[in-house]
Formats: C-alpha cells, sequence, structure tokens
C-alpha cells in the first residue's frame, strides 16, 4: 500500500533509531559535524580540503557586507552554512527523516542570528537604529507609514527566512516522493516507462543535491545581507 506523499514529513512514520525521535543519535551527529568542522582549522586532508573553497565563498560574501563588524559572526555563519549542508544532505538519505523541512529547525537557526544583529545595533547606537527605520527625503506626512512598513519587513525577516528554506526542501522531496510512487507502478507496467523514471528520478535527485547546496548558501547569504543595516559603534 503506498503511503501518502507528505508522510515524509511526520517523524511519527519512522521507526524508534530515527535521526529526530533519538536524542542519542541526534546528538552524536551535532558532535561529529562539530569535530569535522574544528578539525579542518586544525588540520590538512581531503575532506578539509573539499570544504575551503565553500567556507572561502561565504568568507567572501560576508567580507562585502557589515557582518565584519560583528565580533564573531562571521565564523558562526561560516559554521551554521557548513551545518545546514550536512542537515540537507542527510535528509537525502532513504528512508529517513529530512528535519530541514520543519519550520521548528529552521527558525531556530535564522531568529538567533536575526535576534544578534538587532541586538548589536540597539547595544551600539539605538538612534541610529531606530533613525533607519526611516528613509532619507520622505514626505513628513508619509513618515509614521514608511516607518511601521520598515519596522514590519525588518520584523518578518527571520519568518520569511525560515519558511523559505523549509519550503524549498519541502518542495524538493515531494516531487521525489511522487517520482518514487510512480516509479514503483511502471515497473509492473512496462520496461520502457520504468527506465524512463528511473533516469528522471536519478537525475532529479542530483538536482537536489545541488539545491542542498544552494539553499545552504542562500541562507547564508541573506543573514549576511541583513546586517547592512547593522549600526556601528561610536
Amino acid at each position: 500500500m503506498l503511503m501518502d506523499i507528505f508522510s515524509s514529513f511526520d517523524s511519527y512514520e519512522f521507526n524508534s533509531f530515527s535521526l529526530i525521535k533519538n536524542p542519542i543519535i541526534l546528538m552524536s551527529m551535532i558532535i561529529l559535524i562539530l569535530m569535522m568542522m574544528s578539525s579542518m582549522w586544525l588540520s590538512s586532508n581531503r575532506m578539509n580540503s573539499s570544504m575551503i573553497p565553500m567556507i572561502n565563498l561565504i568568507f567572501n560574501q560576508l567580507s562585502r557586507t557589515k557582518s565584519t563588524t560583528i565580533k564573531g559572526y562571521s565564523i558562526m555563519v561560516s559554521m551554521l552554512f557548513i551545518l545546514i549542508i550536512f542537515i540537507n544532505l542527510m535528509g537525502m538519505i532513504p528512508y529517513s527523516f529530512s528535519i530541514s523541512t520543519h519550520l521548528i529547525l529552521t527558525l531556530s537557526l535564522g531568529l538567533p542570528m536575526w535576534m544578534s544583529i538587532i541586538s548589536s545595533s540597539l547595544y551600539n547606537n539605538k538612534k541610529e537604529f531606530i533613525a533607519s527605520l526611516l528613509p532619507d527625503g520622505a514626505p513628513d506626512w508619509l513618515n509614521p507609514f514608511l516607518t511601521l512598513i520598515e519596522t514590519i519587513s525588518i520584523m518578518v525577516r527571520p519568518l520569511t527566512l525560515s519558511f523559505r528554506l523549509a519550503a524549498n526542501m519541502s518542495a524538493g522531496h515531494i516531487v521525489l516522493s511522487l517520482l518514487g510512487i510512480y516509479l514503483s507502478v511502471a515497473m509492473n507496467s512496462s520496461f520502457i516507462n520504468s527506465t524512463i523514471l528511473f533516469l528522471l528520478s536519478t537525475g532529479y535527485i542530483l538536482f537536489e543535491l545541488a539545491i542542498c547546496l544552494i539553499q545552504s548558501y542562500i541562507f547564508c547569504l541573506l543573514l549576511s545581507l541583513y546586517t547592512d543595516n547593522h549600526t556601528s559603534n561610536h
């Protein structure tokens, strides 16, 4: 009997050894990722050599923004970049639970980073931060509305950031589930149909692997762009 295409987003559909339901496995994976990221700065091997270009890519983007004015922010975003890549790739393992498709994870990653930018801006220069909510050269009668709109746009940033990652990863897994259902049906019909669907599924899996990397980069790219409104310390 075929399962519902949205069952892959339900943790209760998985057994007790699922990553999200077993805290020991979850903590072991987090510790393993942290150890791999820590060893990257101390040793040089084949895996670390493949990660250095990705780290340089996100560092180059961070250097173009005000991320460097926040102590430790560039390192945190770089570590977050590698962590999201690992989480997305683990969700591509067959019969595994993709936790990056759930808002509870993406929001827990994006919200603290956004709050650190806001808190640092208020701490450095509260007046400059409040003044940045009003665009330059705006008419006086539009000032209350523009300030309200700018405030709302800043407040919804962590939500849109989290929704974007979860929605894009969810869409990919739904398509993979549909291709898997069609492939299982086509295997009982004709060899040509099953071969075509198998090639399509293989190509789409490779496409989703690239999406895992791209979505991780976009997530950290937006976090770096959010620092453009960061106030300087006077």
